[in-house]
């Protein structure tokens, strides 16, 4: 097949009968993102045009390793190692990068604003980091930056936030981020795996990467916490700083005991006004079952917005994968070219420096929640009411115990406790016994108080700990 002949066969015949006019466009990446890109580009022209009033055409794709086998029939040509056809070109108007990571993908991306390119990105974590740096110098050039895809895959968060819902006060919005993570949990829940084995399954299906530390820690999960808090919020939040807890942390008992009281256990990511200011965090968190978040299962993204004026949105869709995220970056594609980006990108100021933000990050230590603890303790009397005591003592309230008899000397303790504020600061204890079981416990205090957050209704903020109580 021919050059020409693979052109005429995927853009539709109608395209050429009428004329249409052509926006050329490139991709930089051709990884399964950029795959998934060329192949709606290249094989579904016809849909593309009669969306963006014009014919979409794909004229140059830029990879640094042009051998290897890709799963999409590129045209003689198309594919080369040089990103000076791109930024060279003058005819070609949007670009696609799609590299990942910082670098070289910054340097890339100034280089193209540099050469009069208009940008869609899937990048987060670029975004994350080097936000406020892109946006300016876009700005300065008259040039957009689109970034639908580097938030939840295909679920079109961002231009919900910042355009359907332009009319309210967002008061928090609680999403299911990272779909590696959800699908470890998924199996856990479900399989009663333990971590590791649920781990392997995720690689085992490409849900994982080989190294999923940036998945399971909450770093991900951060970086699009960040870009939401800023687009919903005006927030300017370095996403190092959002307290966060990964799934690593979770025990196969901790979802079996979450599952008795009648919750799931999820990977949240939480952004919310309170009179202190944005509080945020990402942790491992019981969700009732029943409600919208505790459904999300496998590899599925899910956010839940609450507007002044709207009321409670639930968005839910894949959030990864090569087709879902490939759909929203032709759809960001389509939006530059007919301008609708250039106008939001302009009015909304995201990541300016000349722009005082709204709303800051609240102080994480003082924002009271609800949360769950887990003891493994000696079986000996008393040692309930001498753990209700401390707590009691730190003005932390009781809401539901669970303790299960053991075969082993160890008995297993678990708390769903209310806590109304914490504070630890003073740690003197009137006696010896008083003081070797304190010790283990405002250790557990201390490690709440870092990520401690406020909670809706049917939303536990949790920790799991292993304490030997040595009385």
């Amino acid at each position: 097949m021919t050059f020409a002949r693979r052109r005429e066969r995927t853009i539709g015949a109608a395209c050429w009968q009428t004329g249409m006019e052509k926006t050329k466009v490139a991709i930089v990446g051709l990884g399964t993102i950029g795959t998934g890109v060329a192949r709606l580009l290249l094989d579904h022209g016809d849909r593309t045009a009669r969306h963006a009033g014009r014919t979409l055409w794909l004229e140059a794709v830029v990879d640094r390793d042009v051998t290897r086998p890709r799963n999409v029939d590129l045209p003689d040509g198309l594919l080369s190692d040089d990103l000076a056809r791109i930024t060279q070109n003058r005819e070609i108007k949007v670009v696609v990068e799609l590299i990942g990571g910082l670098e070289p993908a910054r340097t890339i991306v100034l280089e193209l604003l540099r050469n009069g390119k208009d940008i869609v990105t899937a990048n987060k974590a670029l975004l994350a980091e080097h936000g406020a740096e892109l946006f300016d110098t876009a700005r300065e050039l008259g040039r957009s930056i689109a970034f639908e895809a580097s938030v939840a895959g295909g679920i079109p968060i961002i231009t919900n936030i910042s355009q359907c819902l332009s009319a309210n006060q967002i008061l928090s919005l609680r999403g299911i981020l990272n779909g590696t993570s959800n699908f470890i949990l998924t199996q856990m829940e479900e399989h009663d795996r333990d971590y590791a084995a649920s781990v392997a399954e995720a690689q085992r299906l490409g849900y994982a990467e080989a190294n999923p530390a940036m998945d399971v820690n909450g770093s991900d999960a951060a970086q699009k916490l960040a870009i939401l808090a800023h687009l919903a919020f005006g927030a300017q939040v370095n996403w190092k700083k959002i307290p966060r807890i990964g799934i690593d942390t979770v025990d196969v008992a901790d979802l079996r005991y979450a599952k008795e009281l009648g919750y799931s256990i999820k990977l949240l990511a939480v952004a919310r006004l309170v009179p202190e200011g944005l509080e945020l965090h990402v942790s491992p968190t019981l969700v009732r079952h029943g409600s919208p978040l505790a459904e999300v299962r496998g590899a599925y993204n899910a956010i839940r917005i609450i507007g002044d004026a709207v009321g409670q949105v639930f968005l839910h869709g894949l959030g990864a994968g090569q087709m879902p995220t490939a759909s929203a970056v032709v759809a960001d594609v389509i939006d530059t070219i007919l301008g609708r980006t250039a106008i939001t990108f302009e009015a909304l100021g995201l990541w300016s420096g000349d722009r005082e933000a709204p709303v800051t990050a609240g102080d994480p230590d003082m924002a009271p929640g609800r949360f769950y603890l887990r003891f493994n303790v000696d079986d000996t009397p008393g040692v309930l009411a001498e753990l209700a005591g401390v707590l009691g003592r730190h003005k932390i309230s009781i809401a539901s115990v669970i303790q299960h008899e053991s075969d082993e000397e160890v008995d297993e303790l678990f708390r769903y406790i209310y806590e109304e504020q914490l504070d630890i600061a003073e740690k003197n204890t009137e006696n010896a016994r008083t003081a070797i079981s304190f010790a283990f416990v405002a250790a557990h205090l201390e490690r709440i108080a870092d990520y401690a957050t406020n909670i809706c209704e049917e939303t536990v903020f949790s920790l799991e700990g292993r304490y030997r109580m040595a009385l």
